[in-house]
């Protein structure tokens, strides 16, 4: 959450020098890993599984596992006061968090705390990192991480599970595209203004869709190599739907083949939506809920750095 939802742009101070890059004004990166929040560790990671995705390190302090294929990082978080508190007493799974890899992640939550950025406290135990945070839509988090390349932050607060290969293939080409947020009853202008100023995220036309539903706004988010940027799209509830809660709600893979993912993946156990109002074609894929909560939708993305 942010002053940016509740204030009017026009008035507050201009960004830090060294991020004056309107572009990317916090050297964005893509991202470094999704998190899901849930009392339900072994049924979210079998649902992880068939998606493509491998159990690789557990956290040396917190029942948190982290799961991998290719370049996506997933976190299971099934720390009871996180799960408890992401889900607000609820068994599902919940998005709780996003890490967005960043230039220098200090200077980056301070700029964007300078910018109206509610902070998140957080409170690192012995031997393990301190990621900054801010408060994102709901009850999520979006962490900010600069330890991404060659020392990263998994090889300080998680172990490697033994005998197991830490860099899974990705399946049938998978790679991060976006995330789909729901937001309250005409909302857009209020979250599109805090996606842009402070990730300098930009709108993108209404006659430019990806995958197959085409509902609300898209944002694309900005990096320092082109490949990494990702997309946001933001939906508002239909006229008279009584769920209009704010919230991470599913996250967008993109492949190079849509059928040939969505081939592969019926393999592993993945059932797909087919109705007349969503089915499978090249545009995308949308798979069915799992767990009340969990939902990956396919985008066509012919991106060249998604192999792994």
């Amino acid at each position: 959450m942010s002053d940016l939802l509740l204030n009017h742009p026009e008035g507050r101070e201009p960004l830090q020098a060294s991020f004056s890059d309107a572009a990317n004004p916090l050297g964005l990166d893509g991202i470094e890993f999704i998190e899901y929040a849930t009392s339900q560790p072994q049924a979210l990671g079998q649902m992880l599984e068939m998606m493509g995705f491998r159990p690789v390190a557990r956290h040396r302090s917190r029942e948190v596992l982290l799961y991998r294929q290719g370049e996506l990082n997933i976190v299971v978080n099934a720390h009871p006061i996180d799960a408890k508190g992401a889900g607000h007493g609820s068994s599902v799974p919940t998005l709780s968090a996003m890490a967005l890899r960043v230039r220098d992640a200090r200077a980056a939550y301070h700029c964007v705390l300078e910018r109206g950025a509610w902070s998140v406290s957080t409170h690192a135990e012995v031997m393990e990192l301190n990621i900054p945070a801010i408060h994102g839509a709901g009850s999520s988090r979006i962490y900010f991480v600069d330890r991404y390349k060659e020392f990263s932050i998994y090889d300080v607060d998680f172990v490697p599970i033994p005998s197991v290969d830490q860099h899974p293939p990705a399946t049938a080409g998978i790679h991060f595209f976006g995330i789909v947020q729901y937001i309250g009853p005409e909302r857009s202008n209020d979250w599109i203004a805090f996606y842009n100023e402070l990730f300098g995220a930009e709108l993108i036309p209404d006659e430019q869709r990806f995958g197959i539903m085409p509902k609300g706004t898209l944002l694309r988010v900005p990096a320092l190599d082109s490949a990494n940027r990702f997309m946001l799209q933001l939906i508002e509830p239909e006229i008279n739907v009584v769920d209009s809660d704010e919230r991470l709600q599913r996250i967008g893979l993109g492949v190079p083949d849509v059928l040939a993912a969505v081939k592969a993946l019926r393999a592993l156990g993945v059932e797909f939506v087919e109705t007349q109002a969503a089915h499978t074609e090249q545009r995308g894929a949308i798979s069915k809920t799992y767990l009340g909560s969990v939902v990956f939708e396919l985008v066509h993305s012919p991106l060249a750095t998604a192999q792994a």
